[in-house]
């Protein structure tokens, strides 16, 4: 199979190309209010490698400020009725409605992926602020819980913020992840200390004032970007709760530190995606699937995947129709809708996805679509990819590209791809096809999230329900009441009246055990909660 490229490359002069939009934002000193009193950062832009001045860095001193200020407009932000909160993040939706296409310049100017998949971001924050504007208020009302004793006992559980959340966010998602991540732990009454990526800061920065503008006290959202490893310690230090999407490495770090603290955490952590194929799978949609659930954001997705396992009796076809719609995909650096993949952020990820793919074929591995980078386009450029014949001793076998790589196994039967789809340490989304069975299937998938006829927005975007990993991908949940909770102190309020739970009167301590074996017996029988 040819790795030709036809019809996928778009020159584009990148920065040059940005829009009247953008270019005016960027001349406005956008750093402002999230510089510190640290050094001067720069970090190469995505579309063209040139290196850009960003913001003074925050420091250790930096952070403490910040913890102390929000501490104070936390207190009165959670006095406020849950109602005014849920109605500052109704107004955020309809403030991003009227900005949609500065945020979307500012994330493909940070990240340097496709417009359609800046877009993915702006979705899911209409998601999000929607949902939680529409359902905390009564969520957060006391909940009535059955007593003790039936009759006898009242009992209610109330929640009340943690306090300050901490937030480490990451570069790969900075609206979805960076920004919109946050608006629980803002709508359950909690101030945050944000610190965003240093390469996606400008993100965050104008969410931050769309937020404010809509009734958000600024000092309860505070921005502090700079080096992980200096302000980490600082951000840990001073938060009563804390959320990191990152690498499983940094997050056994992270939960070691809370740990010793007690703090609730929330990690999302990496990820080793499989992706099923069975027998009885709609071919054309299950390829549909795989191009974007592995060329999304270039690959740069937490939940894209980079396994396919297929049925030996469509692995010929599959792999086939898969190379050709990968080499079929438009690449640019348009800030504008059309390309199918954009850019790879940044030298350090691109370094990364060729290494993996030189690696693996020496290994033996066979490239039937890709492989190799686009300096044509831009410096960090690379052309969707597609292996076959991967074996053990190629490091992406086991091991998380992060980039727009996937390969392809053939398996003999639905049990198999499921024994290996559960074999890695990573849980943290999968994706099965198939016309009679995927629900079935998708149960014994070891993941947080399983998509079945869809490759990840189905789980995603069911914003009700919670999403987040198990084994090494990660601790605790976003979306769904699970993650407003998480951010939340539960307490359980029971009143007794006329009397006590205990002997008293005529119920001496023998009488009290008899009369109260039979009454759970009653309770049992009458299958009482």
């Amino acid at each position: 199979m040819s790795t030709d490229v036809t019809s996928t490359v778009t020159p584009s002069a990148g920065l040059s190309q940005v829009t009247d939009r953008l270019r005016e934002f960027l001349d406005t000193d956008p750093y402002s209010e999230a510089s510190g009193s640290g050094e001067r950062l720069h970090n190469a832009d995505p579309f063209t490698g040139t290196e850009q001045p960003r913001f003074t860095a925050n420091t250790a001193e930096d952070v403490d400020r910040a913890y102390a200020s929000a501490r104070i407009a936390g207190r009165t932000w959670a006095s406020r009725s849950p109602e005014h909160r849920a109605k500052v993040l109704l107004r955020l939706h309809s403030a991003l409605r009227r900005h949609e296409d500065l945020l979307l310049d500012i994330v493909q100017h940070e990240t340097g992926k496709a417009r359609i998949h800046a877009y993915d971001e702006i979705l899911d924050t209409y998601n999000v602020c929607r949902h939680y504007g529409v359902t905390t208020p009564a969520r957060l009302r006391p909940q009535r819980r059955r007593g003790a004793v039936p009759g006898l006992t009242r009992t209610e559980v109330t929640r009340t913020p943690l306090g300050v959340v901490g937030f480490i966010t990451p570069w790969n998602y900075p609206l979805t992840l960076g920004a919109t991540d946050l608006l629980a732990a803002l709508a359950a009454g909690n101030a945050v200390v944000h610190k965003p990526d240093s390469q996606t800061t400008l993100t965050a920065i104008i969410m931050r004032r769309l937020a404010i503008a809509c009734g958000l006290p600024a000092e309860v959202w505070q921005l502090v970007p700079g080096p992980s490893t200096q302000l980490g310690p600082a951000l840990i230090a001073g938060a009563d709760g804390l959320s990191f999407t990152g690498s499983t490495a940094a997050g056994r770090s992270i939960a070691a530190e809370a740990g010793r603290r007690l703090l609730p955490t929330a990690l999302e952590l990496g990820g080793k995606n499989p992706m099923l194929v069975l027998s009885d799978a709609d071919l054309h949609a299950a390829v549909d699937g795989a191009i974007r659930g592995c060329f999304s954001s270039a690959g740069q997705l937490c939940l894209s995947f980079e396994r396919i396992y297929v049925h030996e009796d469509l692995y010929p076809e599959f792999c086939a129709h898969f190379a050709e719609a990968a080499r079929k995909l438009e690449l640019s650096a348009d800030f504008a809708y059309g390309p199918g993949m954009g850019s790879l952020a940044g030298p350090k990820q691109f370094a990364r996805v060729s290494e993996h793919v030189e690696q693996a074929r020496a290994s033996g591995a066979r490239v039937i679509a890709g492989g190799r980078p686009v300096p044509e386009l831009g410096p960090y450029f690379y052309l969707p990819t597609v292996l076959t014949d991967v074996s053990e001793a190629a490091e992406l076998y086991a091991e998380e590209t992060f980039g727009p790589v996937a390969a392809v196994y053939p398996v003999s039967s639905d049990a198999e791809a499921i024994e290996r789809a559960n074999s890695s340490e990573y849980g943290l989304n999968a994706s099965v096809y198939s016309r009679s069975h995927g629900v079935e299937t998708a149960r014994q998938i070891e993941a947080g999230m399983v998509n079945v006829n869809e490759a990840y927005v189905a789980a995603w975007g069911s914003i009700d329900a919670p999403a987040g990993g198990v084994k090494a991908s990660g601790l605790g949940h976003r979306h769904g009441v699970e993650g407003l909770y998480q951010f939340m102190h539960t307490h359980t309020i029971a009143e007794q009246s006329l009397v006590p739970i205990a002997p008293f009167g005529p119920l001496d301590q023998t009488r009290f055990a008899r009369t109260l074996t039979t009454a759970f017996d009653v309770m049992r029988a009458l299958r009482m909660k």
